[in-house]
């Protein structure tokens, strides 16, 4: 019984002094991944007369932190709050709420980092001593863990806040601020895409405010030489400030690239970049920086030209490209450099939309017609010139329809009152060379330059057909001309044909003509060849036949000589037989015909030729010979004259008597 009893006894003991080391916070462990704020719950010093942190042994929160591990206080002097360790994921930002240190300025929004030991949020008695402000830190905390007393500084990170809230009020100041954070992204850095062609800007909400009648602040901290003030895009608020920032909306933006900006000291808004296309150039009007004198010279009385940068028109205006202009600070009015067309028809509209609200010119013709006359213009300005277009008239629409649109009209109308609307739309061609040379000029005094006029076929208004009756009597007066064209041409073509054929004929029929004229020629040559033999032939019969007949003609004297002796003593016989055969006469006859039947036996040539050769080309009916007819024609002749010379000889042989 005793030593049970003792065992109890000294059980309780052993309880009772654990009870009591507990609650009299003598021993307490904190594990490596969290930390232990202290407080002190009663101090010879008394509380704290100022501040939340207790800094110099009074009762209250104390500045230093507890790591891992067993630690010895003096009995019921001190509280331990466990805190996790700070941890920022890869990636994101925290922000930090400081509940003790040196009151913001009435303008400040932010508390100021701007020393180190300002910015050391892991060393709590560092931060107060040297100046450190309480609220919301300018100075952002990246990724990684940190040993970081809770009770002074609040850490709001995406997953959650880091510091037990003192009171209702407090947390609900700590869920305010970490829902502003969430709504500007801010728990992420600013990341710009390469391929999204935007550009960041920027909203200081800290510093100094803009001087009055700015609206942009202008850049300032961007020399990275200049490392005290090179606030590398925002990243850094002290620096910015020091290098003389204001807050508000800025001129300098941020482009492609991952930048760790704190939202609370800067907002960044997402634009896209400036584009100038290729064929235009951007007209910057800038709503910021100095005033500068103007460029354009006294004799240019429609505007200010400034140096690029300075408030006002720019005097170059930016060439094709991308640009990573602030449209907050000014905007860039695309002027196109290529040839374009302003079209005065209602309903059409060309690419940039300048000649929406034009539409057909009404005229009033010189013999009382209304037609309306749908017109194109085609333009040019000069790069050089677009900045004195936009100091004029603000941009080129207002130019086209307060100016060109009244300009061309009135023009157009005037030529329709001098010409009737026959001539109107027979000289639409000499219009349009005229109007484009008259207008150039005006066009120059606008700076722009004027290319080419040209004009559609005027249209009469919506239900009237008198012009189109017109153009219909025009049409058939033009086809009747056409008509008697044509016809005239077919007659020329019928020509043309029949020459052709001829042609056709005569090369078809060349071979066979060329023969023909080759066996004309060799029969003109045969003929005369055979001529000139016939001749030659005649020649020689003749002279042949001259040689026979005077030998004939030699023989034949000789033998009729011969004959008329014998004859002679014939004679004398024959009459005396005639006498004794009946008389004289009759003897006589008998004779005669004896003694020429004798003679015709005797010669051996012929009283007549056989054949007689004609000088007739290609007679083949004759074959060269004298017809019988002609011979008994010549035979006829010769017998009379035989028979005459035997009638004179007659009487000779009677007077001589028979032989």
């Amino acid at each position: 019984m005793d030593v049970i009893t003792r065992g109890a006894e000294w059980g309780a003991i052993v309880a009772l002094v654990l009870i009591f080391i507990r609650v009299a916070n003598v021993f307490r462990y904190i594990p490596n991944n969290q930390v232990g704020v202290v407080e002190k719950m009663w101090a010879l010093k008394g509380s704290i007369k100022s501040g939340f942190i207790a800094l110099h042994g009074e009762a209250g929160f104390r500045p230093e932190i507890l790591r891992g591990g067993v630690h010895v206080f003096f009995p019921f002097m001190y509280r331990i709050h466990k805190s996790d360790l700070v941890t920022v994921g890869q990636g994101k930002i925290a922000y930090v709420f400081a509940r003790d240190g040196a009151p913001l300025a009435p303008s400040q929004v932010l508390a100021s980092n701007d020393t180190e030991e300002k910015a050391d949020f892991q060393d709590a008695r560092r931060f107060l001593t040297n100046g450190g402000q309480k609220g919301p830190q300018r100075k952002i905390i990246r990724e990684g863990t940190y040993a970081i007393n809770t009770t002074q500084f609040a850490v709001i990170t995406d997953e959650r806040v880091y510091g037990r809230a003192l009171s209702a009020q407090e947390q609900g100041v700590l869920d305010a601020m970490k829902q502003t954070i969430e709504q500007r992204d801010g728990f992420g850095p600013v990341v710009i895409a390469a391929n999204h062609d935007v550009v960041g800007i920027i909203t200081v909400h800290d510093g100094p405010s803009l001087p009055p009648g700015e609206i942009i602040a202008p850049e300032v901290g961007t020399d990275l030489k200049t490392l005290a003030t090179f606030h590398n895009n925002f990243q850094e608020p002290e620096k910015f400030l020091t290098a003389g920032g204001f807050r508000g909306r800025q001129l300098q933006v941020v482009v492609e690239g991952t930048w760790y900006i704190n939202r609370l000291f800067a907002t960044v808004e997402a634009v896209p970049k400036t584009i100038v296309p290729v064929g235009n150039v951007g007209v910057v009007v800038f709503y910021t920086g100095p005033h500068t004198a103007d460029v354009s010279g006294d004799a240019y009385r429609h505007g200010e030209l400034v140096l690029n940068g300075s408030r006002g028109v720019w005097q170059d205006p930016l060439l094709p490209g991308k640009y990573a202009f602030n449209t907050y600070a000014g905007k860039v009015e695309i002027i196109p450099t290529v040839n374009f067309i302003l079209k005065w028809v209602r309903g059409e509209v060309g690419a940039m939309k300048l000649d929406e609200n034009l539409s057909e010119i009404s005229l009033i013709t010189k013999d009382a017609f209304e037609p309306t006359l749908p017109l194109s213009v085609v333009m040019h300005i000069d790069y050089k010139k677009a900045p004195m277009i936009i100091q004029r008239f603000g941009d080129v629409k207002k130019l086209v329809e307060q100016t060109l649109d009244p300009m061309v009209s009135a023009y157009f109308k005037n030529i329709g009152q001098k010409m009737t609307l026959i001539e109107l739309l027979q000289n639409r061609a000499q219009i349009q060379q005229e109007s484009a040379q008259s207008m150039k000029d005006k066009f120059a005094d606008y700076s722009l330059e004027l290319q080419e006029v040209l004009i559609g076929t005027p249209r009469a208004p919506q239900g009237d057909q008198t012009i189109e009756n017109i153009l219909i009597q025009l049409r058939s007066r033009q086809v009747a001309r056409e008509q008697v064209e044509t016809y005239h041409e077919q007659e020329k073509a019928a020509i043309q044909e029949r020459t052709l054929n001829e042609a056709k004929a005569t090369a078809a029929a060349q071979t066979a003509l060329t023969q023909s004229m080759i066996q004309i020629k060799v029969h003109e040559n045969e003929g005369a060849a055979a001529l000139a033999r016939a001749q030659k032939d005649a020649e020689t019969v003749k002279v042949t036949a001259a040689a026979v007949g005077e030998k004939s003609r030699l023989e034949g004297q000789g033998e009729a000589d011969r004959t008329l002796a014998i004859g002679s003593a014939s004679a004398q016989a024959t009459k005396l037989a005639v006498d004794a055969y009946g008389g004289p006469e009759y003897r006589l006859a008998e004779q005669n015909f004896a003694r020429f039947a004798d003679a015709l036996t005797k010669i051996n040539q012929p009283i007549v030729p056989q054949f007689l050769m004609s000088g007739a080309q290609g007679d083949a009916s004759s074959g060269g010979l004298i017809p019988t007819a002609m011979l008994s024609s010549m035979f006829g002749r010769m017998m009379p004259d035989a028979l005459e010379k035997l009638k004179e000889e007659a009487p000779k042989t009677r007077a001589n008597g028979p032989a």
